[in-house]
């Protein structure tokens, strides 16, 4: 995803934080002190969107991937009732790199590989960062890709990239999620795996003739992948593809 498919959306009113924090999964009291990483679940506890907050004086913006953005203002207002909450579109542009930081510039709370993100008038130059190495590498789901309507966070690492906070109360898929963690063992989720051929992203993966996963974000010769972690024990293919799991 470029910077330019972002959407920067400005959230004001007395009630917007606590309005907030009883929807989203992580505790946003932590934009005073720079990004927050954070996702909308649906009831059931599955993925509907992954977005960044922070603090602007009393406002607070919402940093979105363009495609969710339409759905996420509909969804917002849906949810605000009578909170004194008003949201609306900016004219904010994403800039993001990996070089030493800006004075505007905000670390990504993801992982420090993804270096830093500011929020301008302007739009950003072209950006030559090989960005899905870096996904790869780290293994940092992205939207549309690896983040989907059929998964849960957890699955795709949400803990690790400190986009969740088990300990903040209540919010929108809370108990699903809740669950995930304390009760059950991820029988499904984000791996890492290495390719010998030509294999895409949306490739099915088989094991032993079942199906094992789906081949997702690619860079050179890794991949990361939705897999089945029992039948991922040894090499699977992907329409001729080896695939070997390597995290």
């Amino acid at each position: 995803m470029t910077a330019s498919s972002r959407r920067i959306l400005r959230l004001s009113g007395a009630d917007v934080r606590s309005f907030l924090q009883g929807l989203v999964t992580n505790n946003i009291d932590g934009i005073d002190d720079g990004l927050v990483y954070s996702a909308l679940l649906s009831p059931q506890g599955k993925y509907m969107a992954d977005f960044f907050l922070f603090a602007e004086g009393d406002d607070i913006l919402l940093d979105a991937e363009a495609t969710q953005a339409d759905m996420l203002l509909q969804r917002l207002s849906m949810y605000k009732l009578r909170a004194d909450v008003q949201i609306a579109a900016t004219d904010l542009h994403l800039h993001r790199g990996i070089d030493t930081p800006p004075a505007d510039a905000l670390p990504d709370p993801r992982h420090e590989a993804l270096g830093w993100r500011a929020y301008r008038d302007t739009e950003q130059p072209e950006d030559t960062t090989d960005w899905p190495a870096i996904y790869v590498a780290h293994m940092i789901p992205q939207t549309g890709v690896e983040l989907t309507p059929d998964t849960f966070i957890l699955e795709m690492g949400f803990e690790r990239l400190h986009g969740v906070d088990f300990r903040k109360g209540c919010y929108v898929g809370q108990e699903v999620t809740a669950r995930m963690k304390h009760k059950t063992e991820l029988r499904k989720g984000l791996a890492k795996v290495r390719l010998s051929g030509a294999a895409g992203t949306g490739t099915p993966i088989i094991a032993d003739g079942k199906a094992a996963g789906t081949l997702l974000t690619r860079s050179g010769d890794e991949a990361l992948a939705y897999l089945r972690f029992d039948r991922a024990t040894a090499p699977m293919d992907a329409e001729g593809t080896t695939v070997t799991r390597l995290d």
